[in-house]
């Protein structure tokens, strides 16, 4: 009896080991690339931003604020990254909504301004981008333009 739990265990295991290799996430060296695809296109229209890129699990991976942006906008893309990850849709959705009249969505934890979107790879979202630091449609150009141009989009 003890041979057959062990076995299973053993099995248990091993597949919960090469599901956990196959299942695609978002890693530190290519959370840096968003960042700097993100930075080079602020910096391209001279823009000021704070880029916040969370993983998988909806953690934060990467913080970069670029010199002169507002300390305000360092919790503004933490919060857009966050909505963009949690509702899987860009935080302009949102924002698109509430303009439409669904005014019941600003007694809601959401952030509803353009500038976070959702990363995702083989259809499973795997983080999240937010920008923070400009207007919320230059944010939200930022942050489509570093998904383009990794991949991500």
């Amino acid at each position: 009896m003890k041979n057959i739990f062990t076995t299973l265990l053993l099995g248990i295991s091993l597949f919960t080991l090469v599901q956990a290799q196959t299942q695609p996430y978002l890693n530190l060296e290519n959370a840096t690339k968003i960042a700097d695809a993100a930075q080079e296109k602020a910096i391209s229209e001279n823009w000021n931003v704070v880029i916040s890129i969370l993983d998988q699990g909806g953690n934060l991976i990467l913080l970069r604020r670029m010199d002169g942006t507002q300390i305000g906008s360092i919790e503004i893309a933490q919060l857009k990254a966050k909505t963009a990850f949690e509702f899987k849709r860009p935080t302009k959705a949102f924002e698109d909504m509430i303009k439409g009249g669904a005014v019941h969505l600003t007694t809601m934890p959401i952030t509803a301004v353009e500038g976070g979107l959702p990363i995702f790879k083989d259809g499973i979202i795997i983080g999240s981008i937010g920008i923070s630091g400009v207007t919320s449609a230059q944010d939200g150009i930022i942050a489509e333009a570093a998904l383009k141009a990794t991949g991500f989009m």
